[in-house]
């Protein structure tokens, strides 16, 4: 089993509902296990700053799933919950980042590992660090990459 770390976000519609559902078809995921989901936070849009605030959750999975599989049951699940791409950045109902696949570096197309942005952005970092806090990138821990970020509003929220 390999130890995967992704991040979720959503901005359109109940998008609690859509992190909920997100995680629930990882759950039934063949040959994966989620053995952590973090506290809920939301986040003014990055990158595209124009659209609503997202609400965002990382969570801890185990799988046997090879990286293309895994990415290939992941964009599934984004279909499913309809997920349209218009715009790179754009508003969406659901997104799901593979941030981490264990040890593996790859850079293609379709997937690049690590996550290429991830340490840029506090709505990645604040949840992740709540269920990995020893997790270390590049032998940093994950303090010292937000200690790095200009100020960026995370606000935890309550699940209802």
């Amino acid at each position: 089993m390999t130890r995967v770390y992704l991040s979720l976000g959503s901005n359109i519609g109940d998008r609690e509902a859509y992190l909920s559902a997100a995680v629930e078809a990882l759950r039934q995921l063949e040959r994966t296990r989620v053995t952590a989901v973090s506290s809920l936070y939301e986040t003014a849009a990055w990158g595209k700053t124009d659209q609503d605030d997202f609400l965002n959750i990382c969570c801890e999975l185990d799988t046997s799933l090879s990286p293309q599989v895994f990415l290939q049951a992941c964009q599934t699940i984004e279909r499913d919950l309809d997920r349209v791409r218009h715009e790179h950045w754009g508003p969406r109902t659901i997104d799901i980042d593979i941030l981490i696949y264990g040890n593996e570096k790859q850079k293609t197309e379709e997937l690049t590992l690590p996550h290429p942005y991830m340490t840029e952005r506090s709505f990645v970092l604040v949840p992740l660090a709540e269920i990995a806090p020893n997790l270390l990138l590049d032998g940093k821990d994950l303090v010292f990459y937000l200690g790095k970020l200009e100020a960026q509003e995370v606000r935890k929220v309550p699940w209802k």
